[in-house]
């Protein structure tokens, strides 16, 4: 068991929206990123996402309605409901999802993140 400290790992993190791994909670994995700009419209099939915010402000858009996250607030996407994540200003976003998820989900470009590295 060890503690691992948000802050010291956001900064070994250079890119945005390149998740990187910081721990194992069964079968998911604890991840952290920085978002700036906007992602991709795309879903998970199998896999509810948590995002939480832990700086700054981020958007999810749904096709329907769009989610307002900010710095301690955090909300699960359901599988299956597509959406695109938008951060106007950096955002630091602890993610937990199943181990399986692709980031990019059901879409393949150039923000996909096959192999992910750990922080």
């Amino acid at each position: 068991m060890k503690t691992i400290n948000l802050k010291d790992k956001l900064t070994k993190i250079t890119e945005y929206w390149s998740p990187k791994i910081t721990g194992e909670l069964n079968d998911a994995y604890i991840k952290l990123a920085k978002f700036k700009g906007e992602f991709t419209w795309h879903k998970h099939e199998q896999e509810d996402e948590l995002f939480l915010v832990v700086d700054g402000e981020l958007t999810i858009q749904l096709r329907d309605r769009n989610i307002y996250l900010t710095t301690g607030e955090f909300t699960i996407i359901p599988k299956g409901v597509e959406h695109k994540p938008v951060a106007h200003k950096e955002a630091h976003v602890l993610l937990i999802e199943p181990k399986s998820t692709l980031n990019t989900g059901d879409q393949q470009n150039e923000l996909t993140k096959n192999q992910l590295d750990w922080v």
